[in-house]
């Protein structure tokens, strides 16, 4: 299957953003690249066009009128696990964890390239729809399925964002071992921004969350204090 015939299977990229000019540039990049794309201007409409359409993707503008761009990521996640794209002009760090704690895969800040948010998009949507390939089972007895973002356990799977995904990875491959934060800073993003320690530990707190529904008995990742985290076979 060509990267063509695959765009135009995909449904629509949702762009979620109230300035009108910015919203019909990211249609016409989104577009050139072959992406069916689908614009909102307003907070309140967006739920219900996501239950009815299930979007390939989420830009979601964090400064919204009506209903703001972190109610709504929140809202999202009661139901769907679409990748949710948090685009913010507000650079302050507690703005961009507060989007990651809720369940946001990413964040681009404003002003912004184009080609970038192309690309972020791409990233992303390549490794939902590709098909599926699982890695061998960890002796935790967990599976890693890489192309899916995803991880098995006992017959039953849960799907992870990239970054949650990247630091499960690294830790459970380095079983007993100590990972610090700058360790796992390295393995976080593609393309190498500036993050902080705090968000490992954003991305670690809502990694935890979701192996304790896989085992609820089983402690997975455990904090050292002052180092980072080590993964408990």
């Amino acid at each position: 299957m060509t990267e063509n015939i695959l765009l135009s299977d995909l449904p629509p990229v949702l762009i979620v953003e109230d300035e009108p000019k910015l919203g019909q540039l990211l249609i016409d990049y989104l577009q050139a690249a072959g992406y069916r794309t689908h614009l909102i201007t307003q907070g309140q409409e967006v739920i219900n066009w996501v239950k009815q359409y299930s979007p390939s993707l989420i830009l979601l503008d964090l400064m919204l009128p009506g209903v703001d761009g972190i109610t709504l990521c929140r809202e999202i996640r009661t139901f769907s696990d679409v990748p949710v794209v948090m685009v913010t002009a507000k650079t302050e760090e507690i703005d961009r964890l507060s989007g990651l704690e809720i369940g946001a895969d990413d964040y681009i800040c404003k002003p912004y390239s184009p080609r970038e948010v192309v690309a972020r998009v791409k990233t992303i949507l390549r490794r939902c729809y590709l098909p599926t390939r699982e890695l061998p089972s960890l002796t935790s007895g967990l599976q890693l399925d890489e192309s899916q973002f995803q991880v098995r356990y006992n017959n039953t799977s849960l799907d992870l964002t990239a970054a949650e995904f990247r630091l499960l990875k690294a830790l459970s491959t380095h079983p007993g071992q100590v990972l610090t934060r700058e360790s796992l800073l390295d393995n976080l993003y593609d393309d190498y921004r500036v993050v902080t320690d705090r968000t490992v530990d954003s991305h670690i707190k809502n990694l935890r969350r979701k192996l304790e529904t896989l085992a609820p008995e089983r402690v997975f990742i455990r904090s050292v204090y002052g180092l980072g985290y080590r993964w408990e076979e």
